[in-house]
This record gives C-alpha cells, sequence and structure tokens, in this order.
C-alpha cells in the first residue's frame, strides 16, 4: 500500500490558491455587480459554515449538508441539490484538499488512484445514462438511506474504526483494482445522482475492509470527492447545465466553504476523529427521519418500511466488507509469518 509520510509542509502554495480563488470571487461578485445575490443567498453560506467543517474533518462531502438544507429545508429541487453540491465542494473540498497535501499527510494513493480511474469511467455515465432516469423523490430517498445507515454503522462500529492504525498492506495492484470498482460503483450510482457519495464508500471501503487509520482514510476520501466534484462541474457546464439557482447559492457559499473545508481538516486533529464523527453520525440519522417526516404523505406505508428495509441491506453490506477484511488481515499475517520463518531458515 503506498501510503505519503509526512514531510515538510509547504502551506504556502495553500495560501497562493485562496488569494487566487478568492481574487476570482471578488471579481466576479463585484465586477458583474452580483453582491446582491450574495445577500440575497446568505442562509446557504450559514448552512455551509457547518457543512464545510464536516466536508474537511469527515469522509463526507459538504453537500451532505447542502443537499439536506436545500431541498428539505428551502423545498427547491433535489437536482438542484445535486448540482449545488457538486459546484460548492469543487471549491471547498479542492480547497481542503490542497491544504492536505501541503501538509503531507498519508494518502493511500493505490486505492486513490484507482478511485479516481473508477470515477472517470463512471461518473459520465451516471450522469448521463442514470441520473437523469431517477425522480426527484427518489433522490432524495437514496441521500437519505445512503447516509442514514452511514451514520448507523459509525454509531456502533465507532469504536473499532477509531482503534485502527496505519493499515493492512496488500499488494498494490490489488489496491489499484479495488479502487477502480469503488470509484466506478460509486461514482455512477450515488455521486452522479446527489452529487455526494464516493468519499463515504471509498472510505467504508478503507476501514472496514484494509483497516485503515482514520488519519489515513478521511484524507483520502476529501480528495476522491474534491477530483469528483471538479470533473462533474465539467461535465455538467460542458452539456446539460446546472441548475438554475446553483450558481448564486454557490457565490454565497464558496467563500465560507474555501476557509471552512481546511478548517475542519486541521481543527479535527485538535478535537479528536471520533467525536467529531459521532457528531455527524447524528445528524445523518436525523437527515433520515427528517425526509421520512416530510415525504410521508406521498411515501404511504409501504415506502417507509422499504427505506427502512434499505438501510439495513447496506448495513448488511457494510457488514459483509468488514468480514472479507478480517479474513484478508489474518491471511496477510500468515503470509508475514510465513515470510519471517523462511528468512530465518536461511
Amino acid at each position: 500500500m503506498s501510503i505519503q509520510a509526512p514531510r515538510q509542509q509547504h502551506l504556502w502554495i495553500w495560501f497562493l490558491w485562496l488569494a487566487g480563488f478568492y481574487s476570482v470571487w471578488a471579481w466576479l461578485v463585484f465586477g458583474h455587480d452580483r453582491w446582491s445575490d450574495v445577500t440575497a443567498h446568505w442562509p446557504i453560506a450559514l448552512a455551509m459554515a457547518l457543512g464545510s467543517y464536516v466536508a474537511g474533518s469527515t469522509p463526507m462531502g459538504g453537500g451532505t449538508v447542502g443537499f439536506p438544507i436545500l431541498v428539505l429545508l428551502f423545498g427547491l429541487p433535489a437536482t438542484l441539490g445535486r448540482d449545488f453540491s457538486f459546484a460548492v465542494q469543487s471549491i471547498g473540498m479542492t480547497s481542503a484538499s490542497i491544504f492536505i497535501l501541503c501538509r503531507r499527510q498519508p494518502i493511500a494513493w493505490s486505492m486513490l488512484k484507482g478511485s479516481i480511474v473508477g470515477c472517470i469511467i463512471g461518473l459520465p455515465v451516471g450522469i448521463f445514462w442514470v441520473a437523469p432516469f431517477i425522480p426527484e423523490l427518489w433522490i432524495k430517498l437514496v441521500f437519505a438511506v445512503v447516509w442514514a445507515s452511514f451514520g448507523v454503522l459509525h454509531l456502533y462500529r465507532i469504536g473499532e474504526i477509531a482503534s485502527h492504525h496505519g493499515m493492512t498492506e496488500f499488494d498494490e495492484r490489488w489496491d489499484f483494482r479495488v479502487g477502480i470498482v469503488t470509484g466506478l460503483f460509486s461514482a455512477a450510482s450515488v455521486a452522479s445522482v446527489t452529487g455526494v457519495g464516493i468519499d463515504m464508500v471509498l472510505y467504508a471501503t478503507l476501514v472496514l475492509l484494509c483497516r485503515a487509520d482514520l488519519k489515513i482514510a478521511i484524507p483520502t476520501s476529501v480528495i476522491i470527492m474534491a477530483f469528483t466534484s471538479m470533473f462533474g462541474i465539467v461535465i455538467k457546464n460542458a452539456t446539460t447545465g446546472l441548475q438554475p439557482g446553483v450558481f448564486e447559492n454557490w457565490l454565497a457559499a464558496a467563500p465560507i466553504v474555501a476557509l471552512g473545508a481546511p478548517l475542519g481538516a486541521f481543527m479535527v486533529d485538535l478535537i479528536g476523529r471520533k467525536p467529531t464523527l459521532l457528531f455527524v453520525a447524528v445528524l445523518c440519522v436525523g437527515q433520515f427521519v427528517w425526509t421520512l417526516y416530510t415525504e410521508r404523505a406521498v411515501l404511504g406505508v409501504g415506502s417507509l418500511i422499504g427505506a427502512f428495509a434499505a438501510v439495513g441491506l447496506f448495513l448488511l453490506g457494510f457488514e459483509k466488507l468488514r468480514a472479507w477484511g478480517a479474513v484478508l488481515v489474518g491471511e496477510r499475517k500468515e503470509q508475514l509469518a510465513a515470510l519471517k520463518l523462511a528468512k530465518a531458515d536461511e
């Protein structure tokens, strides 16, 4: 497993990025007389102060907060929430990624590279041939179910997940292939529909299958979400275009997330990842309950039961991944023991 070790930091690159971003943002706002758009959308900017912190300190993009705020609280279309997630994360997660790389934090590079390749293939497939056929209600439910399962997983597995140190080292080609499958599946089925999710799937693979330390898994998940968001924005702008209202909300939120996400990546080292993940897990479960309550008249009893069953299926998948990881860890230990024995006999 190729993991980047901490070395000399180069934070001047991050400050240079910030200077460039705020210069462009100021030109867009003041050079094009868009300050009224910024002030009119101050609630989303306030919400993304929390969302950007979550984005930088956990394996969940800022859209995890932005999506339910726009869709459930403000009553805007789910497709707008998805496009906004891509747009705001293209700044916040990119800023956090540059900050992480400048600080030389450890990254699971082989898995990350494979996920990027999978995303390059899967995201266009999802945007053109999956997302257009998903109804608005189902976009909300996909988001609610996936993140609820993620939250429940952490509520009962946080002790084990937070106790991992280092990472189980397999063959780098194996890691790369697993990354491709992870990126392809999650980009096509989740990220293309909700604007977030590939980071959570990669994170789950790292902590459950590879027993990765949170200090490795979370920064790796932040970088894949940054790449996915940037790639998603490029595809949407070049083809279908963004939903009306995305740009105005982005103008208000972007200057907040450019600093908020890196702040989350920094502060989590001081506060601790376990308390932060528990807090976010509660939010994940809460938005699930909120979604079902808001849509109860449309869903009916059968669909409500189906939503809970879907959460159960995701949890079953997580447990299968964890069980597979336990088998692989055992096999790896046996291989290392056999290798040491062979060397001792030489």
